[in-house]
């Protein structure tokens, strides 16, 4: 019964409320864009992968204006909370990784990416080990002959989720700068 309450907190109450957090926190924010892409390009006739680090997820939704594109997400719960929490911004998924055996989503990631569609993807992966790029996104952009578009955020003001790790939420009413440069 425990179980039970708890997954439906984290499948159907939890995702509109930090969607409606993380709404908030943006409007409190100053963001300024470094090295973004044109407009003309990301977007409408041009697309890229991209790829942050997992510590990074947090402020991702509001890297490209008016949203779009698809993030690959594992099948795992935590991947299901987090897809649904994206899915308030307009974002799509992708559900699996990016590893040998998950032909399928690689194909749908590659068919995507010729619909012109951008794919976003962590090159650590949660597992880690964090900030070390995995072979898989190499490869993916290998395949599709599409660029990697590296993105980050710094906040002046932060506060760390967790202590320990590297998962910090801006602070209200502070700047934010999220970076972009293409490869």
């Amino acid at each position: 019964m425990k179980k039970k309450l708890k997954s439906f907190l984290m499948v159907y109450v939890m995702p509109p409320m930090v969607f409606s957090f993380l709404s908030l926190l943006r409007f409190t924010l100053r963001i300024t864009h470094i090295n973004r892409p044109p407009e003309d390009k990301w977007g409408s006739r041009f697309n890229y992968i991209v790829c942050f680090w997992h510590g990074r997820l947090l402020m991702m939704p509001f890297a490209k204006k008016g949203g779009g594109g698809k993030v690959l997400i594992s099948r795992h719960r935590d991947g299901e909370f987090i897809a649904r929490i994206v899915a308030f911004f307009g974002i799509g998924t992708v559900r699996g990784s990016y590893r040998k055996g998950s032909v399928s989503s690689l194909r749908e990631i590659l068919h995507d990416l010729r619909d012109n569609i951008d794919i976003a993807i962590t090159p650590d992966g949660p597992k880690g080990p964090r900030f070390e790029v995995k072979k898989g996104i190499v490869e993916l952009a290998r395949l599709s002959h599409k660029p990697l578009l590296p993105v980050s955020y710094s906040a002046s003001k932060k506060k760390l989720f967790i202590p320990g790790t590297v998962s910090y939420s801006p602070i209200p009413f502070h700047g934010l700068s999220l970076y972009g440069a293409t490869l």
